[in-house]
């Protein structure tokens, strides 16, 4: 196929374009479409057994939601009362501390009388789809420890451990070869959240946004069409091919070619996906899009959705992120009031959108934190850091709705009932993709690499 003189990849010598191809890497997050053609070492794992989710859309509040003034009352009846903190953060030496009083009103919803937070309305009017797990800890009780334990699965960066979305990419591989496998959408708190640590580049995130931009960098010209760019797209095959056959050996050189002809496929593909203009207005209004507090965040899961539809496997969303996050309310929990305004109304749209589409079933979604709060404050009427006991929860993608599992002491401060590591949460996701969690290893320093190292594997109670 011959194209004009002037259009760009004709300009391209097919030496020189090798040499680039060769010689340049797009970026990450897109090594799931390298073993497409079969030249590459194939790094996926097929399921061990038949998936209940296609696709996880993991919405990740930086900074530590407190489960006490959103999703698990405790009342008041112990506010100005000296409790035990002995072993809090790194301190063991003996300690008490204050209970400060929780000013939320909680409200039973739906048919299971879950009571949940008046910060969260909307999300009560969706109880019956969420399974509430009240015990979920961790060991880390400061915020960039926090998030590599419960982003990784390992604490400290003795290794360069992958995040929970990279796992899933190495071992799952992609369900569209336009779009990759795992998608971050907001600003994290930790590039910690985005690596594909020791499993590669190739794994990592790539970030995605709403607008005319959905990649940076990768606006193609605006003289370009879709039928330009696909035959744009044959000629770079037919460049590459002989390319292809003659550095077969050669992994890397194989990745970067192919890295770029899938950035050539998202230029042609991504954009439509953050395309809402055909999105009937209800909808757009079910996400809370067009409104002040809300529209940001309501674009971002309504992305998330549409991603889903397409196959993308891990999205992965960060509200409130940088730093340590605009959740880390330390100084006075009235600062959760906007944040909660600002995702409440989103994610219950996003949860009823699924469900009348009939993607619930197959879409898990996610809502967490990398720790909870305190019953106490440090001298403020804000709450401090909490990884003994918090909550985290689920809906669709096999779970069941509805439900409690687990809780914490009569403070809010530790999980004593049916106790979880945040390994266990990893677990969770893994089953549900169709993956078991103590096969998802690889070799790597001469040593075997897990996903999970400890806790008790998938939390079988809340599962269907």
């Amino acid at each position: 196929m011959k194209l004009p003189d002037n259009d760009p990849i004709a300009k391209i010598a097919r030496r020189g374009f090798l040499y680039q191809a060769g010689g340049g890497f797009f970026g990450a997050a897109l090594g799931a479409m390298f073993a497409a053609d079969g030249k590459l070492k194939d790094p996926h794992m097929a399921p061990q057994f038949p998936p209940k989710a296609k696709s996880v859309i993991f919405l990740f509040m930086c900074g530590g939601v407190s489960h006490i003034d959103t999703f698990d009352p405790k009342g008041n009846q112990y506010a100005g009362k000296l409790i035990d903190a002995v072993g809090f953060g790194d301190n063991v030496a003996e300690m008490r501390r204050p209970v400060i009083p929780c000013l939320r009103t909680f409200t039973n919803c739906g048919k299971s009388g879950i009571p949940v937070s008046d910060w969260f309305p909307n999300v009560g009017g969706v109880v019956d789809d969420i399974a509430f797990v009240r015990s979920m800890w961790c060991n880390e009780g400061n915020h960039f420890p926090a998030v590599i334990e419960t982003t990784t699965g390992h604490r400290g960066r003795q290794f360069d451990h992958p995040t929970l979305g990279s796992w899933v990419t190495w071992a799952l591989g992609t369900a569209n070869q336009n779009l990759p496998t795992f998608v971050n959408i907001g600003r994290a708190s930790s590039p910690v959240q985005l690596t594909g640590g020791y499993l590669g580049a190739t794994v990592s995130a790539t970030p995605f946004q709403p607008g005319d931009t959905p990649i940076p960098n990768l606006i193609p010209p605006k003289s370009s069409t879709a039928a330009g760019r696909e035959k744009q797209m044959e000629v770079l095959n037919q460049l590459n091919q002989e390319f292809r056959d003659r550095y077969a050996i050669n992994t890397d050189i194989q990745a970067r070619a192919q890295a770029y002809e899938l950035a050539a496929r998202m230029q042609l593909h991504a954009p439509g996906v953050v395309d809402f203009a055909n999105e009937p207005e209800p909808v757009k209004a079910m996400y809370g899009i067009g409104e002040k507090e809300t529209d940001d965040f309501g674009r971002q899961l309504l992305l998330a959705r549409r991603l889903a539809e397409k196959g993308v496997r891990f999205i992965q969303l960060c509200h409130a992120g940088g730093g340590n996050g605009a959740w880390d309310a330390h100084g006075d929990m009235k600062s959760h009031a906007p944040l909660c305004r600002a995702v409440d109304k989103p994610i219950a749209g996003l949860i009823r959108d699924l469900k009348q589409r009939g993607m619930l079933d197959s879409t898990l979604v996610v809502f967490s934190s990398e720790f909870g709060r305190s019953p106490w404050s440090q001298n403020t009427t804000g709450r401090d850091h909490n990884p003994k006991g918090y909550t985290v929860w689920l809906a669709g993608g096999g779970v069941k709705g509805g439900v409690i599992h687990g809780s914490t002491d009569e403070f809010g401060y530790k999980a004593v009932e049916h106790p979880h590591y945040y390994s266990d949460l990893h677990a969770t996701i893994l089953n549900q993709l169709g993956l078991d969690y103590k096969k998802m290893e690889c070799q790597v320093f001469g040593r075997t690499m897990r996903l999970v190292e400890e806790g008790g594997g998938p939390i079988r109670e809340i599962l269907v």
